[in-house]
């Protein structure tokens, strides 16, 4: 069991975190000597990335893990063992989500699907009266994001995106760090990702395997032809269901850009790049390099390798006028002066844990905007996604208005703002 004290001053961090470093715990309405202690009910949708928070909220003191949630059954029924071997939980083994909302036991849906089921699941969520910690992306196009706070809003609901390093006490001290000054002024963001993906070749068609809903996995989006290279995991490549990198694992270090420089919405933004080493079915970028620029003189880069490691270790890059700081993806920090002479070193951590208890206490007290990375704020970070991959896909550069976020000016461009449903699963708030 967590020690009360270490606990409530986490979560006053973490309270700072989700909502500007400067303001105060008790602006929230969140006593220091609140201890919620009452059960917590979840059910996980889609276990691939499902299976490791379904464990993670497992091991959370007074959470039970109700269902587990696959359109693949064979992955459900799995999954039931490793909670179980936890001690907390009995889960059931399910296909249809649905059955989640129907459970009035239940307080929160985590829904960890593939990207074009996260708006849909979490707004139905919603009206179910349940909270949500949605994956990232937290949505497949910009327009299902605002559909998903105004759900937010309209129904009073806690929903977390899980970009969890902004629950990283590492890098909530960099981020302080910054907006107290120590950088002088922070004009710029450099952030990359690197794999060693290969190619997923060219598929062919096939009957369905038994054990795999796929009208069901399809879901929200338009049916089309199964193929034996799409699930489960390289319908991130294709713009019907995913985002490309850009969206997989860009959102991470996007968000936390955003953060660090103090901004919402860029005026501009500008994209390079393309399926530059295989030819086979993807259709997302292999190669990616991304600019967002913002009404106070500042820039965010990204950089995505997805065919090769060489800049693997490279994460985040804050430069301002008296000095830098370099994040690295375990969540510790460096900075450096303006002659670039190391200054200060800070550990840290993924934050995972501390996203997940972060959510659960936002649950508990009924308070959404403790969160370190409420839908709103989910939103901001995945958008600029979009406006990358919608610049790329238009080859024009994009002007967008500093307030929303959305393209200026440019018709063609808006078209990609919002997508094509299955006739009946259009979402609706």
């Amino acid at each position: 069991m967590t020690n009360p004290i270490l606990r409530r001053d986490f979560l006053n961090r973490t309270a700072l975190g989700g909502i500007g470093l400067a303001a105060a715990t008790s602006s929230l309405g969140f006593a220091a000597d609140d201890k919620p202690s009452e059960r917590v009910v979840v059910g996980v949708m889609g276990l691939s990335r499902g299976r490791s928070l379904a464990t993670q909220f497992a091991k959370q003191p007074n959470v039970e893990v109700k269902y587990l949630c696959d359109v693949d059954s064979t992955r459900a029924e799995s999954c039931v063992a490793d909670v179980e071997k936890i001690g907390n939980s009995k889960p059931q083994a399910i296909g249809d989500f649905r059955q989640i909302l129907d459970d009035k036991e239940v307080d929160a849906l985590i829904c960890a699907a593939p990207n074009h089921w996260h708006a849909p699941a979490t707004i139905l969520a919603c009206k179910a009266g349940k909270h949500v910690y949605v994956e990232k992306p937290c949505c497949h196009s910009p327009r299902e994001g605002e559909l998903m706070i105004e759900a937010a809003r309209k129904y009073q609901r806690a929903v977390q995106v899980g970009t969890q390093r902004r629950s990283s006490g590492g890098i909530q001290l960099a981020v302080e760090a910054m907006h107290a000054g120590e950088l002088g002024h922070v004009y710029a963001a450099k952030a990359t990702y690197a794999s060693a993906r290969g190619s997923i070749g060219i598929g062919k068609p096939a009957d369905v395997p038994e054990y795999l809903d796929y009208d069901l996995w399809q879901g929200p989006s338009p049916r089309t032809p199964y193929v034996d290279n799409r699930v489960h995991y390289n319908w991130h490549w294709s713009w019907q269901w995913g985002n490309g990198e850009l969206g997989n694992n860009g959102v991470h270090t996007l968000d936390l850009c955003r953060w660090g420089l103090g901004v919402d919405y860029p005026i501009r933004v500008t994209s390079n790049g393309g399926r530059y080493c295989f030819d086979d079915d993807q259709q997302t970028p292999d190669t990616h390099a991304v600019s967002f620029e913002f009404d106070n003189k500042s820039l965010i880069t990204w950089q995505g390798f997805s065919c090769n490691r060489r800049d693997q270790d490279e994460f985040i890059t804050f430069y301002g006028d008296k000095g830098s700081i370099r994040l690295d993806d375990s969540g510790s920090f460096i900075l450096f002066d303006a002659g670039n002479k190391e200054v200060r070193r800070e550990p840290g951590t993924r934050g995972d844990t501390e996203h997940i208890e972060n959510f659960l206490a936002a649950v508990r007290s009924d308070k959404w905007d403790m969160l370190n990375c409420e839908i709103e704020e989910g939103h901001k970070s995945t958008l600029m996604c979009h406006l990358g991959n919608i610049a790329q896909r238009t080859g024009r550069t994009l002007t967008c208005d500093p307030k929303s976020g959305q393209i200026i000016g440019d018709e063609k461009a808006m078209k990609y703002w919002s997508q094509d449903y299955e006739p009946g699963w259009e979402p609706t708030v």
